[in-house]
């Protein structure tokens, strides 16, 4: 089977294609025929041996990459209940969906409703999961909650908006140009901003009457966290769920009390699909949001296993707005 393989860290040059066996599901697992995966942040820092010595997401070298995807199941192995042979499935925070085949543990997939595509489920589960848990376990956003997300116009951002929307929450959010804002206020933003060096935060106290608001989501990290804590009320909740542009390694936190004695958390989408259950019960609340209509995810860009470093480049400088996966039955790139 062809396969997109990494065998050193480094930039988009490192993605080999390579002709691999097989592989045969072990105790537990479930061997996929793979028809779509996602392109994700995870891809590119896997890529570049982010995660080399991370004990949440144990990944290293040589790997098969990507982290999520959709297909068929082609073959159950020992210990498996609960699927079947042709059973459609997606998956995130498991390795190796950037080939034909892949090997999943059976806890971590999710079936597939009927109305939903493989290539959509592709594109919502990893980000649809993040976006469910940030705005219900971890920022507990309710009616009326105020909250601040960076990143707004990004894969999990516009689902961010929806989702937090769909709580009650009162929403604001941040891009990097006018482009990207028309992205946000259409996911339904109440009020979007540009980062302005910074200077949102002052928009956000002018806009909340001083008071900063409840939450910030903050996957943007070194440019924005300090201002992220300006931005977010008296005993508030900062989420740093990412650092796309670099982690702030030198927090002091008595920031964190200077600022209103505030709290700071760093979460994983790992501790939050633990059980097959947690996984099952984030996947199908995503995808009835799009079954129903209240959450919307458009695929963005579809790129083909040769096109596969220019997705990654896209990704790494911004340019392509909205999620994109990878298309393992085509030989041409949609972008």
């Amino acid at each position: 089977m062809k396969a997109i393989r990494i065998e050193r860290y480094g930039g988009p040059e490192v993605l080999q294609r390579q002709d691999v066996p097989v592989p045969t599901p072990s105790r537990g697992e479930v061997l996929v025929e793979v028809a779509f995966a996602g392109i994700n942040f995870m891809d590119v820092h896997t890529r570049q041996g982010k995660y080399e010595h991370s004990r949440s997401y144990r990944v290293g070298i040589p790997l098969t990459l990507g982290m999520e995807g959709s297909g068929i199941v082609h073959e159950i192995g020992p210990d498996v209940d609960g699927f079947a042979v042709g059973d459609r499935v997606a998956w995130c925070i498991s390795w190796g969906s950037y080939a034909d085949f892949a090997v999943v543990p059976a806890a971590r997939l999710a079936k597939i409703p009927e109305g939903i595509e493989l290539d959509l489920a592709a594109a919502a589960v990893f980000q649809g999961c993040t976006a469910h848990y940030l705005s219900s376990d971890v920022g507990n956003l309710a009616q009326g909650t105020t909250c601040l997300i960076h990143a707004a116009s990004g894969g999990i951002g516009q689902l961010l908006i929806q989702f937090a929307k769909r709580r009650g929450a009162i929403v604001f959010a941040t891009t990097s140009s006018r482009e990207k804002a028309d992205v946000a206020k259409k996911a339904g933003a109440d009020q979007v901003m540009l980062y302005d060096e910074g200077r949102f935060a002052d928009a956000v106290r002018d806009a909340t009457g001083g008071r900063g608001v409840d939450v910030v989501f903050d996957a943007v990290g070194r440019p924005t966290l300090r201002d992220s804590f300006r931005a977010t009320r008296t005993r508030g909740l900062v989420v740093n769920y990412g650092s796309v542009a670099g982690s702030l390694s030198d927090l002091d936190p008595i920031e964190l009390g200077e600022a209103g004695s505030l709290f700071l958390t760093r979460p994983r989408l790992a501790d939050h699909m633990a059980s097959a259950e947690e996984v099952q019960m984030r996947a199908a609340d995503v995808f009835a949001g799009l079954l129903d209509g209240s959450i919307t995810l458009s695929v963005a860009g579809r790129y083909c296993f040769d096109d596969v470093e220019k997705a990654h480049a896209a990704l790494e400088e911004r340019r392509q707005i909205g999620k994109a996966v990878l298309d393992l039955s085509s030989s041409e790139s949609h972008v």
